[in-house]
């Protein structure tokens, strides 16, 4: 492996023209690709095979009108009327008619037909029948339907709500913040504009053709719309990451004296190697993900895995031609213009000796301080984003306040029961057996039948939870409700339940689920890398047990401010409630790849010294003193990238942003840069033990660079394969 780093580091040094000439093509093209091919997409949440994605899917069939989107317009009268004064009265059937000439609306029932007003006769609601499903919705309904909020007036206040106006997160501004910070911790940790600026250069060309990719990709498959948002994070924070590892350690070799070309390929050679198996971490818990059976996460996993494979392309090759360059100008003036000296050892080193002295008692506090952290994720609800968590004053949170406030927040998630059979008077007679089931039903407050099919063959009734749509007792109530009613159902009848609220109950169960599987496979598939990579049993089982620490302090805290509301408000959180299903599954895949990043590098460093010859313990202390510059700085990065999502108004992007910044700082800084030492410490030798039977199977990789050294001056020309 190293050998062939040294080779492709060497030629991307020597042909840098051409290596650069290729990237700018490739970039071009992915750009016009994207721009002519690139689709839109997704803000909803399915999984196929499910009870009630199944109803959903045949109402499109069976009963067309009933399967398009639907949402709620809130209207209410001003203080001292109520909606049958004459005025107001006049003021709601002029916004009815605004509502129906909305695009792709197919009907907009008046709350005085549906009778959909609140006991005070304040509030109603505008019933909102869309053609098509709300991702499937064009830009312009969608954008006319928020819209409608300009219609309020002294007479009547106008709030279109519902899944429609919760719109698709967009990249602002509030994001660029983390980039300015990386990019000043860069120049502290380089002590250059221009090494600073490379680095941020190169990841950010490799942001750039990941995204491009992705959007793409939108064009032949739906596509989430958080998935861009984790691709960028991702592609930001490890193509930073990765560019500095190799950065620094070129520029290390360089202040020592060497040969500009021969130190570029020997940095490809060995932190490029400890890049390859990090990036490959990453992309084996990303593609992971595949093994839920969940659509949307699927793509996601895929869209952010393949932005770090583009990260990865771009620090193995085309940084090193970016090295050819800017030549010895990647140091500080200073520097380059003093004679070469040996490395001095910094606060790196003085903090490995700490650690290593002092190891016992390290492991304990920080396994105890961890364990407590994680105490808050016992009690983790997860549940699909609703109104109540959508940003303050949007017009999605005020219709649902509204509508909790006048009929309850059960009526902002309604729950559909789908009765079919081939005989109409047999739908007809399950329907109303239906309805006396719900009697007395706890958590119950009203139902109602709704609408038919033309032949009566399917029928369709609609009930109000008591609770919100996020609630543990509304999905106990939607468990409960299949077990009243599907026995009810004899022959070909059948009877389901669906609706938004029901999706999100199933989405949430799925996932809880496949959790377990997709731990082994991931994990599984990890452990067996890092052994391939460092030739150890016990080093990538400290590595996993490590992240098992690190993922239940961050789903302690995460649980803490944003389900819990503990200093909820310096994030932005004004209504806690559940994390968002697939948050958990995300964060794991994400901070497990992340956090082999770290491990890589800093454990391939102290096993690259081991190897050469030194104690296990100088040799701990070595990785750590030379690393920890390094890491400390990527880390900072990669907090400060993801950090910089926290000020996002989508709930899901902010809690993501959040769970990965505080996950990113306890990995780097608590469990590598201070369990890990240490345990490697108490270890000694046996940390690197390895059946001979093993070893006798097991490749070699070679990622410490060891074949380099065999000769302490090699032949470039050798190592280059020119004969």
């Amino acid at each position: 492996m190293a050998n062939l780093l040294y080779r492709l580091g060497r030629f991307s040094y020597q042909r840098r023209r051409l290596v650069a000439a290729v990237w700018a093509v490739f970039l071009v093209a992915l750009g016009v690709a994207a721009l002519t091919l690139g689709g839109k997409t997704a803000n909803t949440f399915s999984i196929p095979g499910t009870e009630s994605q199944r109803a959903l899917d045949a109402l499109k069939q069976e009963l067309p009108a009933a399967s398009g989107a639907s949402a709620t317009v809130v209207v209410k009268a001003p203080d001292g009327k109520t909606l049958a004064d004459p005025t107001v009265k006049a003021a709601v059937g002029a916004t009815v008619a605004k509502v129906a000439r909305v695009p792709e609306v197919i009907g907009a029932i008046d709350p005085f037909t549906s009778k959909a007003i609140s006991p005070d006769g304040t509030t109603g609601l505008i019933s909102v029948q869309f053609s098509m499903p709300a991702d499937e919705l064009s830009k312009q309904t969608t954008e006319a339907y928020d819209g409608l909020s300009g219609l309020s007036s002294g007479d009547l206040e106008v709030v279109p709500g519902g899944q429609v106006v919760g719109g698709v997160p967009e990249i602002g501004a509030t994001e660029v913040i983390g980039v300015v910070v990386a990019g000043i911790v860069l120049v502290v940790t380089f002590g250059s504009l221009v090494a600073a600026g490379m680095t941020l250069l190169t990841a950010l060309l490799g942001v750039l053709a990941g995204m491009a990719g992705l959007f793409i990709v939108t064009a032949f498959t739906d596509v989430s719309s958080t998935a861009p948002i984790l691709a960028l994070m991702l592609g930001l924070a490890v193509g930073i990451d990765y560019a500095l590892f190799i950065s620094s350690r070129h520029r290390s070799q360089l202040a020592e004296g060497m040969d500009p070309e021969e130190s570029v390929a020997r940095a490809a050679a060995t932190a490029g190697s400890a890049v390859l198996f990090a990036g490959a971490t990453v992309v084996i818990a990303l593609a992971g993900l595949s093994v839920v059976g969940v659509p949307f996460l699927t793509a996601m996993g895929f869209a952010a895995a393949a932005t770090v494979l583009t990260a990865v392309l771009v620090a193995l090759t085309l940084l090193p031609a970016m090295l050819g360059f800017v030549g010895n100008r990647i140091l500080p003036r200073k520097i380059r213009k003093a004679p070469a000296t040996a490395p001095v050892e910094g606060a790196g080193f003085r903090w490995g000796r700490l650690v290593t002295r002092f190891r016992v008692p390290i492991v304990a506090i920080g396994i105890i301080g961890l364990g407590l952290l994680a105490i808050p994720a016992k009690d983790m609800r997860l549940a699909l984003p609703d109104g109540a968590s959508a940003a303050a004053g949007s017009n999605q949170r005020v219709a649902y306040d509204l509508t909790a406030e006048a009929f309850g927040a059960g009526a902002n998630g309604p729950l559909v029961v789908v009765v079919k059979s081939n005989d109409p008077a047999q739908s007809g007679a399950l329907v109303q057996q239906v309805l006396a089931k719900t009697q007395g039903m706890h958590d119950v407050v009203a139902a109602q039948p709704g609408p038919a099919s033309q032949d009566g063959s399917t029928q369709l009734l609609q009930i109000i939870p008591q609770s919100g749509p996020a609630t543990e007792a509304t999905a106990d109530l939607v468990k409960d409700l299949r077990s009243a009613v599907k026995p009810l159902a004899t022959g070909d009848a059948s009877i389901s339940v669906t609706g938004n609220t029901a999706v999100g109950v199933d989405v949430s169960n799925k996932l809880s689920d496949a959790l377990p599987t997709y731990l082994f496979v991931v994990i599984g598939l990890s452990f067996l890398l890092l052994l391939l990579a460092f030739r150890s049993l016990l080093v990538p089982l400290k590595a996993t047990l490590g992240f098992v620490l690190t993922i239940g302090a961050t789903f302690g805290i995460t649980v803490a401010v944003f389900q819990q509301g503990w200093a909820a408000g310096l994030v932005g959180v004004d209504s806690p409630g559940p994390l968002v299903s697939f948050l958990p599954i995300i964060m794991m895949g994400v901070l497990f790849g992340l956090a082999m990043d770290y491990e890589v590098f800093i454990v391939s460093r102290v096993r690259e010294e081991f190897v050469h010859g030194r104690h296990a313990t100088d040799a701990t202390i070595e990785g750590i003193g030379h690393g920890a510059r390094v890491v400390t700085a990527a880390a900072l990065i990669m907090a400060s990238v993801f950090a910089g999502f926290i000020l996002v108004h989508d709930p899901i992007i902010k809690a993501i942003g959040f769970g990965l910044t505080i996950g990113v700082l306890i990995d780097a800084f608590v469990v590598r840069m201070t369990l890990v030492p240490a345990v490697l410490s108490l270890l000694g030798d046996r940390a690197w033990w390895f059946p001979k039977w093993l070893d006798r199977i097991t490749p070699k990789v070679d990622i410490e660079g060891e074949s380099l050294r065999v000769d302490e001056n090699p032949d470039p020309k050798k190592l280059a394969g020119i004969h």
